[in-house]
């Protein structure tokens, strides 16, 4: 493939030739096949994607799934069991592949400005070790964490890996998995709107059920014709 490759950009270089019109129309694409012509096994910053230049490695470190390309993605929740559901709080778009440490800051201010309330507990796994966030009024538990003596954290933390089925319906409902927006501006579109249709899906829900109350309280008040059991019988 690589042979195939570099004869292709030079048969494509022969052809153009001079012609600067015919070189400004190829410049992305030869730079684009030349970088993946160049690049190895262990460079940084490598190409994953010809029409996406944008898609990154992420290692999961799971065995089923070790890596997944495309932009890492940070998810917010609330942690009370919530009658509606688990609303989605924040959305972030972390490119570059940052460790998950570095991102809690952001997402804890990003979820403090579209509730207007500040954040008081967070619940994360053990990939965001090493944060070193320290504010008052803000507790952070890390999930497997020995020694937690408050029987509130302690009921709190179990309900962290709630956050799982919400990702797992984010990338299968609401397209998460697959985004069809293009470039870096189309990730971040993709996450907000994926969250806000999730959350838009539940209150969809809570509507439904509140429009079948109201039309069987109404039925239940309508007054009733008198039946007549003589005619019933008759008839």
């Amino acid at each position: 493939m690589r042979t195939w490759l570099g004869r292709l950009i030079r048969d494509i270089r022969r052809k153009i030739g001079s012609d600067p019109t015919l070189e400004t129309v190829f410049a992305i694409v030869l730079e684009r096949a030349e970088r993946i012509l160049g690049q190895q096994s262990g460079d940084k910053n490598k190409l994953y994607a010809f029409h996406a230049p944008e898609v990154e490695c992420i290692g999961k470190g799971k065995a089923r799934t070790r890596y997944e390309f495309g932009c890492k993605t940070s998810i917010a929740t609330t942690n009370e069991r919530c009658k509606g559901g688990q609303f989605v709080l924040g959305a972030m778009v972390l490119p570059g592949n940052p460790y998950d440490g570095h991102s809690l800051a952001g997402q804890i201010d990003q979820v403090a400005r579209l509730t207007g309330t500040s954040v008081a507990r967070v619940y994360v796994d053990r990939g965001y070790r090493g944060h070193k966030i320290k504010r008052d009024d803000l507790d952070i538990t890390i999930s497997h964490t020995r020694g937690i003596t408050s029987p509130t954290i302690r009921r709190e933390m179990r309900r962290r890996s709630a956050i799982e089925p919400v990702i797992g319906h984010l990338k299968d409902d609401g397209l998460l998995e697959r985004n069809h927006l293009a470039g870096a501006e189309g990730d971040v579109i993709n996450a907000i709107l994926t969250a806000a249709g999730h959350n838009m899906r539940l209150l969809a829900r809570w509507i439904r059920l509140l429009f079948a109350l109201l039309v069987a309280t109404i039925l239940s008040r309508l007054p009733q014709a008198p039946v007549d059991h003589q005619q019933a019988i008759a008839a």
